[in-house]
């Protein structure tokens, strides 16, 4: 059944927006974080979906799933947004490459991720590199279902695919993860079942 788009006010869209979409900016940005692994890439993403979600939001039904109506975007922003790169050829700036030859190599600093310093040793630290290693297709599925916590039926609609490719891809990405973890969690003591 189509959704019957509604002439809404200003004031009606910030109302909504602002109480029904605003209060998922973490969710989205985790996600956005997950499918970029860059903190700008996440921030422009989330930017863009919030931007669609309120130029569209006389499409929205209100009362309804806010978060996943908003996820769907998202997850649209980022396929479209991954096409369009890999369609473009590497692009490299010859200024750069020139300042680069031309710097002292002993005054040169090394630039330092602190995110990366921080969380170094961590626990999480190999579980989010595996994660970060699947393809889009089986990431996006762990993170709607195991992070997200969203229900079948939801990513099913969130993805556009049908529940039974949810179920199938989720089995894959659970087991693709078990391998990659599996040689860590010998490491950390833990014993495989059998």
């Amino acid at each position: 059944m189509p959704v019957e788009k509604v002439n809404l006010s200003k004031a009606e869209k910030d109302r909504i927006f602002n109480r029904e979409f605003l209060p998922h900016m973490d969710a989205l940005y985790n996600f956005a974080f997950h499918l970029t692994s860059d903190e700008d890439d996440a921030n422009d993403l989330v930017q863009e979906t919030f931007l669609k979600g309120y130029r569209f939001i006389s499409s929205y039904q209100q009362g309804t799933n806010a978060k996943a109506w908003l996820f769907k975007i998202l997850k649209n922003g980022f396929i479209n947004d991954y096409r369009r790169k890999s369609k473009q050829p590497n692009r490299v700036d010859y200024d750069d490459i020139v300042s680069f030859h031309d710097t002292d190599d002993e005054g040169h600093v090394e630039y330092v991720d602190l995110r990366q310093e921080l969380f170094q040793g961590m626990l999480g630290d190999e579980v989010t590199r595996a994660l970060s290693e699947l393809p889009v297709d089986f990431k996006t599925i762990i993170l709607l279902c195991d992070i997200e916590e969203f229900s079948y039926e939801e990513i099913a609609k969130i993805i556009d695919i049908p529940i039974g490719t949810v179920r199938s891809r989720l089995h894959r990405a659970r087991n693709i993860l078990k391998e990659k973890l599996r040689e860590y969690a010998r490491q950390e003591g833990y014993k495989e079942k059998r």
